[in-house]
């Protein structure tokens, strides 16, 4: 069997996991209490999300059929193409969805500036914030360790962006283990809480700058908005 076969075998559910996690995304967008956090109507931000989502999850589906049964090194390069094309558009749909919690953090953050009252909604809307926000960092991390998910083997020559405890000593470690989206999703959300990393360090300059831009919106979040928010109900 194809390496690349194995490795989609033990991580096939992973996709679906981070297809899961934007349309959880799109429905947390829905549950902001305030409508005036993201671009136009409510439903637009997740309509537009779930449109890019549905020709992705079709893509996935179809490449993933055409890996089992694949045959020759012909064949592996146009899926290796193809997987490519699915991670660069997952890359940009991930960077819209990081924009678009982005700006809802700065609305928030202006209203509460503003001296807006309702903390009790702006304290739900910075929750919902916050928690996307972990959700949009393990897509990143997600796409870039190794070179993403396109890369997944079909290439070993890729340097780690991200040092887990399970790639360190010996013993019980299994040789042949590899990351998984739960393992990424602990990641960011230990970043997001602890503002550091804990016991997975990054090891590239790309990882270092996601985990601290991620830190940043965290610390932001609940340390300015979060806090405001308490403080107009008390």
């Amino acid at each position: 069997m194809h390496p690349s076969q194995v490795s989609l075998q033990s991580h096939a559910f992973d996709f679906w996991l981070a297809r899961g996690a934007v349309a959880l995304i799109a429905g947390l967008q829905l549950l902001f209490v305030n409508n005036n956090l993201i671009f136009g109507p409510k439903w637009l931000a997740p309509a537009f999300e779930l449109a890019m989502l549905v020709p992705l999850s079709i893509a996935t589906v179809w490449t993933q059929g055409r890996v089992r049964h694949a045959e020759g090194d012909g064949h592996w390069h146009i899926i290796c193409r193809h997987r490519k094309l699915i991670r660069h558009f997952a890359l940009l749909l991930t960077a819209i969805v990081m924009i678009l919690n982005s700006y809802a953090l700065v609305s928030v953050t202006r209203e509460l500036l503003g001296g807006a009252k309702g903390g009790q909604s702006l304290l739900i809307d910075a929750m919902n914030i916050w928690f996307t926000n972990i959700i949009v960092f393990a897509l990143w991390f997600w796409n870039i360790d190794r070179g993403g998910p396109a890369r997944l083997g079909l290439h070993d020559d890729k340097r780690p962006d991200f040092l887990f405890p399970q790639m360190t000593g010996t013993g019980d470690q299994d040789p042949a283990w590899s990351p998984g989206f739960i393992d990424y999703f602990y990641v960011s959300f230990t970043n997001a809480t602890a503002f550091s990393p804990t016991d997975t360090m990054p090891l590239s300059a790309q990882s270092k700058l996601l985990m601290a831009a991620e830190a940043t919106i965290s610390l932001l979040t609940v340390g300015l908005v979060a806090a405001r928010a308490v403080n107009i109900l008390t």
